[in-house]
């Protein structure tokens, strides 16, 4: 990704204390099961280690050492059983889930052979999980269990630490980055207004206004021939270009696109909605007319670039490319009603990444609904399950994510130059674009291949935003 960010989160252990000078054996069995629980933490992510609790004041130095690092996520490692304040003062502060991995060394007990101390070591399938998840839910913290065993390896268990790794790599996205407005957006688009104080109280995001001006010159000081020559070769390797495409024919677009992915490195940019209707002259009609493909590079990178200034698609963009390494803008295009199948799509940047073939870009004289014309580009996202991901808001502000999944088929589709697939809906077309437009979304949703909906509802877990799942 152009702009890097690395998720942290906040790893410990409990045990009770009382255990310890009872069992002396259950020292290095505690430390040996946590070091080898460590190692289950992707490093995709940067781990704070609160170390093994065993009192209330190990607890609070653990506190202390995830607040400074400003967690995005809290796993804890359940041992054996301990007492609440071996937990509670160390996320009683903290504004994000606990996840509480509840995980069994030995698959089963040599029962005639199993002393105390091997029952409390290796075989205590934490009977403590009741109580952390009571006392979570009266100091008002949100949780999730997962339960398994070392014995063996434990897919389900490592496949979901690493999905709530991934979730928590999108709050430190939001955290540490900016969105960058270019312009305003889409005049009468009502849906998509939003108040970006808001925007930064409740998602962590901060808005970066910018005026199309600057965005003119932005590429009047790349000179590096070089660079602009290795970029005009990607974006030929990125499309196929209608008519032929040459290193001189993208030319003016590679030197735009240099001088974007500089632009977004020094401002920390991660999310761009941006809408342009003006008069399309001069540089200014340069530029209009090679945004889309130019975006689309970005996006293939890791920005998330929304059309028509539309700052919760690129939000909900941003949370897929994080999550799947994909986000493609989409909205309801039509509906195929002998097929029973919608047609979802857009017109504008697309992300390479879901794209089944060589996406391709053509010139054509008008964008519709908007000034200018240029290239369009046209990706082909894979057959197969997809997830849809919108971003929406109540009358007090409050965000919510509206999700669903679906499977893309294979079949005739527009070739006028935009995005579009054929998804059918378990429960069929006409009931799914009811029950989505029901949910009070934007017009405008994300799409990745695959299903992540489990991951969306880690995801909204840690932003504490409520989930409408429309379909499965």
């Amino acid at each position: 990704m152009l702009v890097e960010t690395k998720a942290r989160v906040g790893v410990f252990a409990i045990a009770l204390g009382a255990y310890l000078p009872q069992f002396p054996s259950l020292v290095p069995e505690f430390e040996s099961q946590y070091a080898a629980f460590k190692k289950t933490i992707p490093e995709s992510v940067e781990l704070i280690d609160g170390g093994i609790v065993t009192t209330k004041e190990l607890a609070m130095a653990a506190g202390d050492k995830f607040r400074a690092a400003d967690v995005d996520l809290v796993i804890l490692q359940l041992l054996t059983y301990a007492t609440s304040y071996n937990m509670l003062p160390a996320v009683r502060d903290l504004d994000v889930p606990v996840v509480l991995v509840n995980v069994q060394k030995k698959k089963a007990p040599d029962y005639a052979h199993t002393d105390t101390a091997t029952w409390l070591g290796e075989l205590y399938a934490c009977g403590a999980v009741g109580e952390m998840v009571a006392d979570l839910e009266r100091a008002g913290k949100r949780h999730a269990v997962i339960t398994g065993v070392v014995e063996g390896g434990d897919a389900k268990v490592q496949a979901e630490i690493e999905d709530w790794c991934r979730a928590a790599q999108v709050r430190r996205r939001f955290r540490d980055t900016n969105l960058a407005q270019i312009g305003r957006p889409y005049p009468g688009m009502m849906d998509l207004y939003i108040d970006e104080t808001n925007l930064y109280h409740r998602m962590f995001l901060y808005t970066k206004q910018f005026d199309w001006e600057k965005m003119w010159a932005i590429a009047d000081n790349i000179t590096d021939e070089d660079a602009i020559r290795r970029k005009a070769q990607e974006i030929l390797d990125t499309f196929e270009i209608e008519g032929g495409g040459t290193v001189e024919k993208v030319w003016e677009m590679a030197k735009y696109v240099v001088a974007f992915e500089a632009w977004v490195k020094e401002e920390k940019i991660a999310l761009i909605a941006s809408h342009y209707d003006g008069f399309a002259t001069g540089k200014a009609g340069v530029l209009d007319s090679m945004l889309i493909p130019a975006f689309s590079m970005l996006i293939k990178q890791g920005v998330a670039c929304a059309v028509e200034g539309d700052i919760k698609v690129a939000m909900a963009m941003s949370i897929l490319k994080t999550i799947s390494g994909m986000g493609q803008l989409s909205e309801m295009y039509s509906i195929d009603f002998n097929e029973d199948i919608c047609i979802i799509g857009h017109s504008g940047s697309g992300d390479a990444d879901i794209s089944a073939k060589k996406p391709t870009m053509k010139i054509v004289p008008v964008f519709h609904g908007k000034t200018g014309g240029g290239y369009l580009t046209q990706f082909y996202p894979h057959l197969g399950p997809v997830t849809y991901l919108g971003i929406t808001q109540d009358r007090d502000g409050h965000f919510k994510f509206v999700t669903a999944e679906g499977v893309n088929e294979e079949g005739p589709i527009f070739t006028f130059g935009d995005t579009n697939m054929r998804t059918r809906f378990t429960c069929g077309a006409r009931a799914f674009c009811n029950k989505w437009s029901e949910a009070g979304p934007t017009h405008h949703m994300a799409a990745a291949s695959g299903r992540h909906i489990d991951t969306i509802l880690k995801v909204a877990k840690i932003f504490n935003v409520p989930v409408d799942v429309i379909t499965r």
